[in-house]
Parts: structure tokens; sequence; C-alpha cells
């Protein structure tokens, strides 16, 4: 990870879950707890017990009926089909326990690479530095690289060493695109902070342009008719949040699996390369 590579940013298209392409990984590589989002547990490694034989949800079309709202909005960024069809072609983890670990341990790296893949592209043009942006070129065809390269490769990365370098460029781009919106000595809400607990807030008269809300929780808040233009979203908790009418265009690092956690209309604004939830 530490020689450049030359190599062209992703599109976005290619960080979206496939599913018709995986075996079911998140079905079984992951876990989840009995909650509001899943109707029971699961441990990680055990395959959910509507998995079917061709690696298919047998209730898909029933999920939020079925308790299984966290299914409906969770994202791979495209993780899936790259370990099933590409590192692993002629395997499956049900091939036997040994390759079980070793395809689940690539679909866990994986998926966070391709996460960071898909904000890093997703910044690039938010930028005016030209070094910035060339950062930016440079991480995206290493971690590129590193996953093009194979299983092996995959599973050497320094997962929290290349996600610190992310987060430095994504910390940068965030706080020149947010200073943008302050020159004009715009009042702040103090609530408005980094990892904040504003589950149940009613947000909807407050200032929200430019705020740096990343890791906050907004559960069940109040966003209605909201302008959340330049505002840090990453790793926000947005599940049952209010948007109906927000305008969401232009906010930074928002996710497919944040918007299929809240609760939308049509008259919600969503950034062009995110597609509206079903339901809205």
């Amino acid at each position: 990870m530490n020689e450049p590579f030359s190599a062209p940013v992703p599109h976005p298209s290619t960080l979206r879950a496939d599913c018709a392409r995986c075996t079911g990984l998140c079905c079984t590589a992951l876990g989840f707890s009995r909650s509001v989002e899943f109707a029971t547990d699961k441990p990680p490694g055990v395959p959910c017990a509507h998995l079917d034989t061709t690696f298919r949800c047998s209730i898909h079309s029933a999920l939020p009926r079925r308790g299984y709202r966290g299914c409906v909005s969770f994202d791979c960024f495209g993780a899936g089909q790259r370990v099933s069809t590409t590192m692993f072609p002629a395997a499956s983890w049900r091939d036997g326990d040994a390759t079980a670990r070793t395809v689940f341990s690539a679909f866990e790296v994986v998926m966070d690479l391709h996460e960071m893949l898909w904000h890093l592209t997703r910044v690039r043009t938010r930028s005016h530095d030209s070094d910035l942006t060339d950062e930016v070129d440079l991480l995206c065809a290493e971690i590129s690289a590193a996953v093009d390269a194979g299983a092996t490769s995959v599973l050497a990365v320094d997962v929290t060493f290349v996600r610190g370098r992310v987060r430095q460029v994504l910390d940068t781009v965030s706080a020149e695109v947010r200073a943008a919106y302050f020159a004009d000595g715009a009042a702040t809400d103090a609530r408005l902070v980094p990892r904040a607990d504003l589950a149940g807030a009613d947000l909807r008269d407050v200032w929200l342009v430019g705020a740096d809300l990343r890791g906050a929780s907004l559960v069940g808040a109040d966003l209605r008719r909201s302008d959340l233009t330049g505002c840090d979203l990453l790793g926000v908790d947005l599940r049952g949040a209010d948007v109906r009418g927000a305008d969401l265009r232009d906010a930074l690092f928002l996710t497919r699996t944040q918007l299929a956690s809240a609760s939308g209309d049509r008259n919600t604004r969503v950034p062009v390369d995110l597609e509206v939830p079903p339901g809205w």
C-alpha cells in the first residue's frame, strides 16, 4: 500500500450492491441482534434462516413486514459481488469452513475499502485544492489496486492505517466545504457538534447548512424541510429520522444506507447519484 499506483478513479456505479451476483455474503458473514431492525438474532458466519439454496433471500419482497428493515437499508458498497464473482469465482463459503473463513474475511475488508472508495469518489469534485484532489486520486488508485490484486492482497491490507489516511482527506474536504457557508457569520446551534446525541430532536428551524454532525445520532429526529447543504453526515445515524421535504442534495458523505433508514417522501431532494428509497 506504500507504492503509488496509476489507476482510474472508480465510477460510483461499481460501488453499488448487486445481490444477483453475490453468494449471500451479507446474509452469512455478518451478524445481527434482535431489535427494531431485525426480527431475530444471528451470529456472524451463520447463514440467515431465510437464505435459500441459490443464495437468495426467500422473504426479500416482505422484509420490512417480517421485521428485517435492517436488511433493506444495508449496503455492502458492491463488495458482495466483487468477492463472489472476482475473488472467488469457482468457490463459495459452502465449500468448507476454511474457505468460508477466507471468503468472509475478504468480504469484510473489501466492504471497508469500497466504503472508503465511495466517499473518496464523491468528495473528489467538492474541493478546489488540486493537491487534495491528487491525494484523493492516489488513495483511490492504491485501494483499487489492492482489491484488484485478489484475496491475498486484500487480507494483507492494514485497514486501520488506510482508514486513517482517508479520514484525513475527508476531514480536510469537509472543513473546506463547510467553511464556505459561514463566511457571513451565520449563527450556529450549540447542539450541532460531532457525535452529538440528537435523537428525537426537533431541528426544523435550526440552521444546518455547513454543520459538522459526523458520528451524531439523529435517530427519530425531525428534519422536515431542512436544508442540509454542506452538512457533514459521515457516520450519522439517521434511522427513523423524518426527512420529508428536506434538501439532502449537497450533504457531505451521505450513503444509500442512511437514506434508506430515514423516512422521506417525493419532496425530499437527494443527490443525483442516489436513488430515492422504495416507499418514499
